[in-house]
Formats: structure tokens, C-alpha cells, sequence
């Protein structure tokens, strides 16, 4: 059986629209076995200008942001501005089981292919809308890049220093967050649509989305009038207004450790002193804590934490990463390292799980290395069956393969600019 078969998407397909804000909805669903086609305009869908570049040379089909986000998926051009487009992309509804689409709110109804419009084409048909602020309320209408859903969501407020403005964290999140929710509920509605028959348009809102991870923060508001704070490399103890540090510098980077009491830091605390003993850096006051009773983190006053935190800022200071991670796991010690990209790609864990595939792109004459899928189903596996499309690189298997339109037809659809 072929590999696509095997996969728990099968032989679903799935119609995507509209640049980056999408992308990584249609990559999920394509890495659970889904035939996901990529609808780009003509020249290229905008998401391929992003960089950074293979070999730095600034190309659209040299994009290593196009690359990671649009594997599994076949690409063809299609300009929906025009009738004959949005004729040719019904015929695509027709075939399919879900349309995954970025654009603003009410401007695929205005090209006559609005939820509505495509259940008269479809009537199972499956919509999902992925937006700054969703379909409806008062913002349906405002531009959101992914900074400004991050700020709006709130969860921008929690990133960064407790002495400094709040920060953008460094790599986008909010369509990735919402991309993620859409692909799931996505996979909900096609199960729904197999029990009742029935289609139905999901609204995603990127705002929403962030929102949702914020967790405790609004409760923490809504029951005692308190915002929780961005603390930054610290931990927050708000009984007593203090903070204590959870990133630590070593020799060659960072390491995350965090000061327990009680059950939790006799386990591992009392190594630590030893170590930090070993190293003649142990306060008078640090040799005589009892971990287990006289030690809670969160009541400890700062000038106690003092006595703590110079001589374990000196003691990591002294070791790499590697050193203090090997011995804290032959010793039990709660202490990992903050891995950098090398690190995450040499890393045995995820070596172990095959987690990295090497993807062959014959066009540029090399091979890639991709993250796997982070999920592991032992009847219907996740895999990376195909690198990202070139631009409308499928246009002949689907239009000439699938559709049935002519080599003429197809030359004059170029001609007049509908692919």
C-alpha cells in the first residue's frame, strides 16, 4: 500500500488559500496524510518573499520559510479575480473536503465564493477561516500582522523584563497558534460532516487563539484584580514582591534551574549545595538550610535569596551546559540545558525518536533536513512524503490529470492570466 494511504487523512483533500497566515494549518493536515493543494496566484503565492534564503540568494523558490511551511502540499496557480478562476476553483470544490482560507473577512464573498456560495457547489463543504479578529464583532475588518495578535491577545503583556516594556517574542506565534487550532478543529468538522452530513464554516480568530493560551492570567484578574507580570529569566513570588531566577549563565550558554523547598528540593537541593561546597563557594548561611521544613521559595527574603543566588550564578558559570546536564541527571537534580538550533539538531533524544528527515529537492541538487512530525500514530504514521511545491509545479497533474481540460485549454487559461 502506498505510503499516502496508510496515513490518517487519507484520502481527504484540502483547498489552500492565502499566504503565510494559512500555511501551517494546510502543512499539518498534509503531514497527517491529507492532499492538500495550494492555490497560489499567478507568479506565486507573497509567502514566498519571506525570508531567510537557500544560500542566502533572494528568490521565490528559494524561500526556507515556503520550504518548512508548505511541505506535503501540491501547488497551482489560479487567479480568483477573474470569472474563468473562480469557475475553474469551483470545479476543485467539487473534489473536495475542506477549503482552508486567510483572506479578510467578506472578501471571498464578494467574489461570489463565500461560505454560502460554495455550499451551492458543495453542500458538505467544509470553510475554514483563519483571521486577525474572526468573521464578526468590531474588529472583523482591522489588519492584524502577527505582532499586533500577539499584543492584542494579551500575551505580549507577559513577555519580557518586569523592568522593561513588554516585547514581541523572537520568533511569530499568533498564526502558528492559530494555524494549529484550525487544523484541529478542521479534522472535528470533516468527523462531524461524516456523522450528519453536514458541512460547516469554522472561524478562527488569531487574537482568540493567543488569548487561549494565556491560561490563569484573566482568572488571576477576574478573581483578584491582580495582573500577572512578565518576569523575564525570574519567577514571581507575589506574596512578598520578590522574584528568583529560573535562567542561569554557564560557559557556554544557559541552563534552566529553579530553586524548590519542601518534598521537592530535599530531593535535589542538598546535591546542589554539595556541589556548590566542592567549588568553595558555599555562604554560612546556605550550609545550614533544612530543604525539606526551613526552606519555602516563595517566602524567602531577599536577602536570604541573596546567599543563594551569587554563589550559584559563580558555581554555573564555571561548567558548559553538557557538564551540568550530565551530572544532574546522574544525581537527579532538576537542571536542563536552553538548547540553541545546533544543539536541538544534534540532540540523541530526537535522534532517537528519526524525528529528522532529509528531504530531496532535485532543483537545487541537494537535500534538506526538515523536522519530522511531532506525533507518532502506530497504524496511520505521520510522514513527509514531498518537499514544497515550485510555483503552480502541479498544474498539469491536476487541471490536464483531474479536471480534464485540454493542453489548449490550459495554454489559453495562461494566455489570459487566470493560471
Amino acid at each position: 500500500m502506498p505510503e499516502d494511504q496508510e496515513s490518517l487523512l487519507f484520502p481527504y483533500r484540502i483547498l489552500e488559500l492565502a499566504g503565510e497566515k494559512s500555511c501551517f494549518c494546510g502543512k499539518i493536515l498534509g503531514d497527517m496524510g491529507a492532499d492538500v493543494i495550494k492555490i497560489e496566484p499567478p507568479g506565486g503565492d507573497a509567502a514566498r518573499t519571506i525570508g531567510p534564503f537557500y544560500q542566502d540568494k533572494l528568490d521565490p523558490e528559494k524561500s526556507l520559510y515556503w520550504f518548512a511551511y508548505n511541505v506535503n502540499k501540491r501547488s497551482i496557480t489560479l487567479n480568483l479575480e477573474l470569472e474563468e478562476g473562480r469557475e475553474r476553483f469551483k470545479d476543485l470544490v467539487k473534489t473536495a473536503d475542506a477549503i482552508i482560507e486567510a483572506y479578510p473577512p467578506g472578501y471571498m464573498a464578494k467574489l461570489g465564493l463565500g461560505y454560502e456560495d460554495l455550499c451551492r457547489v458543495k453542500p458538505d463543504i467544509i470553510v475554514t477561516s483563519i483571521s486577525p479578529f474572526g468573521q464578526d464583532g468590531p474588529y472583523r475588518h482591522y489588519n492584524g500582522s502577527d505582532m499586533v495578535c500577539w499584543a492584542m491577545g494579551g500575551m505580549m503583556y507577559l513577555c519580557g523584563d518586569s523592568d522593561r516594556p513588554p516585547v514581541q517574542v523572537s520568533f511569530p506565534q499568533a498564526y502558528l497558534h492559530a494555524a494549529a487550532d484550525g487544523a484541529a478543529v478542521t479534522v472535528m468538522a470533516v468527523y462531524h460532516r461524516n456523522l450528519t452530513g453536514e458541512g460547516q464554516q469554522v472561524d478562527v480568530s488569531a487574537q482568540a487563539c493567543v488569548t487561549w493560551t494565556l491560561m490563569q492570567a484573566p482568572e488571576t484578574w477576574s478573581i483578584n484584580r491582580l495582573n500577572t507580570k512578565r518576569a523575564g529569566i525570574y519567577r514571581d513570588r507575589p506574596a512578598i514582591q520578590a522574584q528568583d531566577k529560573q535562567i542561569w549563565e554557564c560557559k557556554d550558554g544557559y541552563v534552566h534551574f529553579i530553586l524548590l523547598g519542601g518534598a521537592a528540593g530535599a530531593s535535589f537541593m542538598p546535591q546542589v549545595t554539595r556541589w556548590i561546597k566542592e567549588e568553595g563557594l558555599a555562604t554560612a548561611w546556605l550550609s545550614k538550610v533544612d530543604w525539606a521544613e526551613g526552606f519555602d521559595s516563595y517566602l524567602l527574603k531577599p536577602e536570604d535569596y541573596e546567599q543563594i543566588e551569587g554563589p550559584l550564578s559563580e558555581f554555573f558559570r564555571r561548567f558548559t551546559k553538557k557538564e551540568l546536564y550530565q551530572r544532574a541527571i546522574k544525581e537527579k537534580v532538576q537542571l536542563c540545558p536552553v538548547m540553541d538550533a545546533r544543539e536541538i539538531l544534534e540532540n540523541e533524544q530526537l535522534k532517537s525518536r528519526d524525528f529528522w528527515k532529509d528531504l530531496e529537492h532535485p532543483e537545487l541538487g541537494s537535500t534538506i533536513v526538515y523536522p519530522g512530525p511531532s506525533l507518532k500514530l502506530s497504524e496511520t504514521p505521520l510522514s513527509l512524503r514531498r518537499r514544497a511545491p515550485l510555483i503552480g509545479e502541479h498544474n498539469e497533474e491536476i487541471y490536464l490529470g483531474e479536471l480534464g481540460l485540454s493542453v489548449e485549454r490550459l495554454e489559453a487559461l495562461k494566455q489570459i492570466g487566470v493560471i
